[in-house]
C-alpha cells in the first residue's frame, strides 16, 4: 500500500493541475495555486513534479499518447458516419487538453519538450488524416488527387489544430468554459468536415453529411 500513494497522489495533482490549465490557462496558474487547490504544502507538490515545466511535460505525454492512438483510427474511415466520428473524437481529445491549444505558441516557445514533441503530433494528425481521405476514396466517397489530397489534408489538420484558439479570440470569458464543451467539439468537426463537401462523389453524400450535422447540432 504504502508504494502506491506517492503514485496516486502523483496522479492527483496532474489531474487537478490539468483542470486549472484548462480553465485558466497554463501561464495564469502557478504552483502555488496548484498547492492551495489540492490543499497540499509547495514541498509535497515539488517532491513529485519540481518544476511547473515538469506538470506541463506529464500532461503533455498524456495527451501525446492518447492522440497517437486515436490518430491510428484514421485508415478505418469507411463512411461518412466513420469521418464523422473520428473528427469528433480528435476534437473532444484537443478539448480535454485545450490548455495545450489554447496557449500553443507560448509553450511551444519556452519548453523544449513540447518544441520537439508536438511537431511529430502535427505530421502525424496530416498523415493520418491523409489516410481517411485516401480510404474514402478508395470507398468512392470522394474524388480527390494526390495533389488535392495534400492540400486538404494539411488544410483540415490547420482547422483541428487553431479551431479552439478561434473561438477563444471570439468569446475569451465563456469559449472553452465546460459548458462549451459540446458546442465547440460539434462546430469544429462541423466545419472541418465541410472542406469535404466539394469533394464528395455523389449529391446524396452532401445531403447525408448535412443531415448527420443537423442531428448533432440539434442534440447537444
Amino acid at each position: 500500500m504504502a508504494t502506491k500513494a506517492p503514485r496516486k497522489t502523483a496522479e492527483r495533482i496532474a489531474r487537478v493541475t490539468l483542470d486549472l490549465f484548462n480553465r485558466f490557462g497554463e501561464p495564469n496558474v502557478s504552483t502555488t495555486l496548484i498547492s492551495s487547490e489540492l490543499g497540499i504544502s509547495p514541498g509535497n507538490l515539488y517532491y513529485h513534479f519540481p518544476s511547473k515545466d515538469k506538470l506541463v511535460n506529464h500532461l503533455y505525454d498524456q495527451f501525446e499518447h492518447d492522440m497517437l492512438r486515436l490518430l491510428d483510427a484514421g485508415s478505418d474511415v469507411q463512411d461518412i458516419e466513420d469521418a464523422w466520428f473520428f473528427m469528433h473524437s480528435l476534437f473532444e481529445q484537443v478539448w480535454n487538453f485545450r490548455f495545450l491549444y489554447r496557449d500553443l505558441n507560448h509553450l511551444l516557445a519556452g519548453n523544449r519538450h513540447l518544441e520537439t514533441h508536438f511537431r511529430a503530433v502535427l505530421e502525424r494528425k496530416t498523415e493520418s488524416i491523409k489516410w481517411m481521405l485516401a480510404s474514402m476514396t478508395a470507398a468512392g466517397l470522394l474524388q480527390l488527387d494526390g495533389d488535392t489530397a495534400d492540400t486538404l489534408s494539411t488544410s483540415m489538420t490547420l482547422m483541428v489544430t487553431y479551431w479552439l484558439s478561434y473561438e477563444y479570440v471570439k468569446d475569451p470569458r465563456r469559449a472553452l468554459e465546460p459548458e462549451g464543451a459540446s458546442r465547440a467539439m460539434q462546430q469544429g468537426a462541423q466545419h472541418v468536415l465541410a472542406l469535404l463537401t466539394p469533394h464528395l462523389s455523389r449529391p446524396q453524400l452532401r445531403a447525408h453529411l448535412q443531415a448527420i450535422t443537423h442531428s448533432y447540432s440539434t442534440s447537444n
